[in-house]
């Protein structure tokens, strides 16, 4: 059984991984770190790596992918193979720092919910912002609170630019997005999968920011061919 880590995303718990957990279970051992307790991308990357087991398989959304880009940095020789999703190499403009500083401000002022709700349009393929998987995605971030999320919003302002070390790359890489991906759009999977040797590039169709939920049938079909490879 192949030792699978897998990375959630900002705002997100193990909740965002389960749908795909559970169709990979007879190919994998999953895992999924808690990623809420540090406020810099290279301590949650030294967190997860103390209770990883020694070789894996690793997979990581939206935050999630900065912290496994950050992993093939620290140590690539425990990761046998890699998937990034709806994720980019890129550091954060100024523009989307403002933007994140903006939401915090709100987060202050008692306004967590606000944001969470305001925000899903962006992270969703419309058909999903007003049903089940929009309630699901706010549920998540409701769940891991203010203080977790100031610390996710600090670690990825600070985010290195991981796009000098992806021609470094050397394990079986799977690049994914959904079709309606508006925060990292396909431009950016293309630019990742371009880098990395021998990436291959998924889009993930009726899907944005939060693949996993929005299509896990499609992210599992993508991810078991990954792990077979």
């Amino acid at each position: 059984m192949q030792p699978l880590v897998l990375l959630p995303g900002l705002r997100c718990d193990a909740h965002l991984w389960h749908a795909v957990a559970a169709g990979l279970s007879d190919l994998a051992a999953p895992t999924i770190p808690n990623l809420t307790l540090d406020d810099t991308i290279t301590d949650m990357a030294k967190r997860v790596l103390v209770s990883a087991p020694a070789r894996f398989a690793l997979a990581g959304l939206s935050m999630g992918g900065y912290v496994a880009l950050e992993i093939m940095r620290q140590a690539p020789e425990r990761v046998t193979h890699l998937a990034l999703l709806d994720t980019s190499a890129r550091p954060d403009t100024e523009e989307r720092k403002t933007a994140r500083r903006a939401e915090m401000a709100l987060v202050v002022q008692g306004k967590a919910s606000l944001v969470s709700r305001t925000s899903l349009p962006n992270l969703l393929a419309a058909h999903h912002v007003g049903g089940p998987v929009g309630d699901a995605v706010h549920d998540m971030a409701m769940r891991v609170g203010d203080a977790a999320y100031y610390r996710q919003q600090e670690a990825i302002m600070g985010r290195a630019d991981s796009r000098p070390h992806l021609a470094g790359i050397k394990v079986p890489t799977l690049v994914g997005v959904g079709a309606e991906d508006r925060l990292t759009p396909p431009e950016l999977a293309e630019e990742m999968a371009a880098a990395i040797p021998d990436a291959e590039m998924v889009v993930f169709p009726e899907a944005g920011h939060v693949s996993t939920l929005e299509n896990p049938l499609a992210v599992i079909e993508a991810m078991r061919a990954w792990l077979a490879r």
